[in-house]
């Protein structure tokens, strides 16, 4: 299960919608986003200090799966952890929800890479960065497993 400090609140914007009045397919991909943020932000690592250690994380893989349509005015909450860590990668997994009701689910993989777009191991770039995100990782693993 997801903890609480996962939790983003999102409230749906009617340019959320497409013309059939439910959101569009490729807004859920930016919710991710909004809740793979604020989670960094709130465990201690935004993404602004990756990036002033010279570390980008650009997408390689997203994945999403539909359950049920959201539609404007809905209040969602993005549930964000870390599924997997590896020097080179990291993979977040992702649950929109209304209420109790889950309307999808999904990971992203990003690479880290320097800024000439080049794959790096954290562990040789910032050993302070892996290590913190390496106990991040493992205390969303406990999660998991609960």
């Amino acid at each position: 299960m997801f903890d609480q400090a996962s939790k983003t609140v999102i409230r749906v914007r009617y340019a959320d919608t497409d013309q059939m009045g439910v959101v569009y397919h490729a807004n859920y991909l930016v919710w991710f986003e909004a809740g793979r943020a604020e989670y960094m932000r709130r465990l201690g690592l935004p993404y602004l200090e990756f990036e002033q250690n010279g570390l980008f994380l650009p997408v390689i893989r997203a994945v999403v799966e539909y359950k049920s349509a959201a539609r404007y005015d809905d209040e969602v909450a993005v549930f964000t952890r870390i599924k997997e860590l590896r020097q080179t990668r990291v993979i977040f997994e992702y649950e929109v929800r209304r209420g109790e009701k889950l309307l999808a689910r999904g990971s992203t993989e990003h690479a880290f890479t320097n800024r000439a777009g080049r794959p790096v191991a954290l562990r040789k770039h910032s050993q302070d960065l892996w290590e913190r995100l390496s106990r991040l990782a493992q205390a969303a693993q406990t999660d998991i497993l609960r």
